[in-house]
């Protein structure tokens, strides 16, 4: 993307792509095969949330390199097991190099998995609840909202169930992880 192209190019193997995915080779791999691929499960939908969550204010490349860590530090992402997490953890979690050491995300996924735990029908279906019609594939990266007002009201109602660090963009990114939308563009091979 050093041309500061915003439609899809040509990758390595001459395959059309989102222009983001060829800056790095983690972000290339994580295109190909993860992001926008619908995922379910409680634990999945926990993890991308947690990660998104993460991200805020930092690039997404620095949380890819790290996920082999955060997934050790945070017991695989079972949000039973973080739900017992207490402050010898969060000490231990602020200690830890390999993740990114910010108290208050940290207390986040904590309280987000306490607050997943107490769902009635679990995280994943609550998320899911907030797919909506596809509008029109987005042609540039201009065309890729922010937020939405369906990421707005999955903000809205996880905050309303105990949810901290899940704001518009944070829901709507982890809705685009998720394949919850669809956000690769019109001409990239994913779509």
């Amino acid at each position: 993307m050093s041309d500061g192209t915003r439609e899809a190019v040509p990758g390595p193997d001459g395959r059309l792509r989102c222009p983001w995915s060829l800056s790095a080779p983690l972000y290339l791999a994580y295109h190909d095969d993860e992001w926008g691929q619908p995922l379910r499960g409680d634990r999945l939908i926990f993890e991308r949330l947690s990660l998104e969550a993460f991200q805020s204010g930092l690039s997404w490349l620095t949380i890819l390199r790290k996920r082999e860590n955060f997934r050790s530090a945070f017991a695989g992402f079972d949000p039973a097991a973080v739900a017992e997490f207490a402050a010898d953890d969060v000490h231990r979690l602020m200690s830890d190099p390999g993740i990114v050491r910010n108290r208050a995300k940290i207390n986040a996924v904590i309280t987000n998995a306490r607050a997943a735990m107490a769902l009635p029908g679990g995280l994943s279906d609550l998320v899911w609840r907030y797919a909506a019609d596809p509008g029109p594939a987005p042609r540039t990266l201009d065309d890729v909202p922010a937020s939405t007002n369906a990421s707005k009201a999955l903000s809205a109602e996880l905050r309303k169930h105990g949810f901290t660090f899940t704001g518009p963009v944070t829901a709507y990114a982890t809705m685009q992880a998720c394949g919850i939308v669809n956000d690769h563009l019109t001409a990239c091979f994913r779509r």
